[in-house]
């Protein structure tokens, strides 16, 4: 069998490493510190790619029911109505109607409410 020598595979390793972690607080020298600090950084990434879409939905649902509370419904409300009307609105869409045009969103609150019957 041949010998395989490590000296490359080693650098490229190191100095992966050393991108991956570099500007962090500690660990940003010493090898063993810094695979640690890169796992911990790469779990918190992954932790806050999933609180993000969750923080956002929130946002969304604040943003609707403020929205819709001078219209007359709440945001529940609106929500079922907008099911039983066959409104394929989501979150986001509705959000940013109220958001950046109310008259469309008023529009869309009055078809809901329509369907229902309130």
């Amino acid at each position: 069998m041949s010998r395989v020598k490590r000296s490359m595979i080693r650098r490229t390793r190191k100095k992966n490493l050393r991108e991956r972690i570099k500007g962090f607080f500690l660990g940003h020298r010493l090898l063993r510190q810094g695979k640690e600090a890169a796992m911990r950084s790469e779990k918190q990434m992954f932790i806050g790619r999933k609180q993000k879409k969750r923080a956002f939905r929130r946002l969304w649902n604040t943003r609707i029911n403020a929205a819709s509370r001078p219209l007359g419904i709440s945001y529940s409300r609106l929500i079922h109505a907008l099911g039983k009307a066959n409104i394929g609105l989501n979150r986001k869409m509705l959000a940013h109607l109220a958001l950046k045009e109310p008259a469309t969103f008023a529009a869309v609150v009055k078809q809901a409410r329509s369907a229902v019957g309130t």
